[in-house]
């Protein structure tokens, strides 16, 4: 089988994503050439801040049709960043960098060598500064993309936000059939091109209980008529299921992909079950795009103690598909 190479965008500087992508250089060899957008500079300060990392193996890339490039070696493209320590505080100092390091990997994307991205975590505080709900909504609007979902998946059961880093008071006027379609058919086409099955999908109601007091019931008016609908266009779903029930083993046993109405009504179960064997995947874009599932997590870094796997499984992913 001949690899595709898979881009890799390092995000916040200060934050653990080098730390976890260098554990995995120890830990895995990989099968695709990695292609690294992070700064060199920042890279070797941390590799001799963390230490025991000697033997990895770097080749500095600056045009990419001037190598022929293999999983041997860690091809970083250089992305300037002026620090002189390992580690800073999280601050907007880094966002020209982050900036600088998308465009540069999206570049590359364009250029056809390959479809499978990958990103390290960002500081939605100072990067994103109110502008996009995540990064799910700033590569979608970078891409002009309008219908998009974010799929954190694991291969027993994966889940969808219909809304996503949205403050709770919001969400109820963000709930459309619209929307929660649009969702549903990224998931089922997502399935069917890459697993080569076609999903069983939850869709959890809204409310408690699928209940309301008041006189506008999502649950009734919007929800339950469109899982109506979906299930006579031959969609495998039902519902809607009460959050705090579905995710019991017996139930999710039944299903692929819990469908929830807003980030931690389903973020938080498939968490709690699965902590670091879970993915982030964007659907709806023109390249498969997948983040480790965890933040710049600040109070561990510099400590050489976070956790790779989610890491690891985002490469095993993408070197799962064609």
């Amino acid at each position: 089988m001949n690899y595709k190479p898979i881009i890799i965008v390092a995000g916040e500087p200060n934050s653990i994503f080098l730390e976890i992508f260098l554990k995995v250089l120890k830990k895995k060899k990989f099968k695709s050439p990695i292609i690294l957008i992070a700064s060199l500079k920042l890279l070797k300060l941390q590799m001799s801040h963390l230490g025991s990392y000697k033997k990895i193996r770097l080749l500095e890339i600056k045009k990419l049709k001037q190598y022929k490039l293999d999983n041997k070696f860690i091809n970083l493209v250089n992305v300037e960043y002026n620090t002189k320590k390992a580690f800073e505080k999280i601050s907007s100092k880094s966002n020209k960098y982050i900036e600088n390091s998308f465009k540069t990997g999206l570049q590359i994307m364009r250029s056809g060598i390959t479809k499978k991205f990958i990103n390290g975590p960002i500081s939605k505080k100072f990067f994103l500064r109110k502008k996009f709900l995540g990064i799910t909504e700033y590569l979608a609007h970078y891409l002009n993309i309008k219908k998009f979902a974010m799929l954190i998946y694991n291969d027993e059961l994966s889940v969808c936000p219909v809304t996503t880093h949205l403050p709770l008071k919001y969400v109820s006027k963000k709930i459309s059939k619209k929307k929660i379609r649009e969702k549903i058919i990224l998931i089922n086409n997502f399935f069917i091109k890459n697993m080569k099955f076609k999903p069983k999908l939850a869709i959890t109601g809204l409310n408690p209980h699928c209940e309301s007091i008041d006189k506008f019931d999502e649950d009734l008016k919007i929800i339950k008529p469109l899982v109506d609908n979906l299930k006579k266009q031959k969609y495998r779903i039902d519902g809607p299921f009460p959050a705090d029930t579905i995710f019991l083993k017996k139930n999710r046993k039944k299903i692929n992909v819990v469908v929830g109405m807003y980030h931690d009504q389903v973020l938080t179960p498939i968490k709690t079950i699965y902590e670091h064997n879970a993915i982030n995947i964007t659907l709806g874009l023109p390249f498969v795009r997948v983040s480790p599932d965890h933040g710049p997590n600040e109070r561990m870094i510099g400590k050489n103690l976070s956790n790779p796997v989610s890491l690891i499984n985002s490469i095993n992913f993408l070197e799962s598909l064609k």
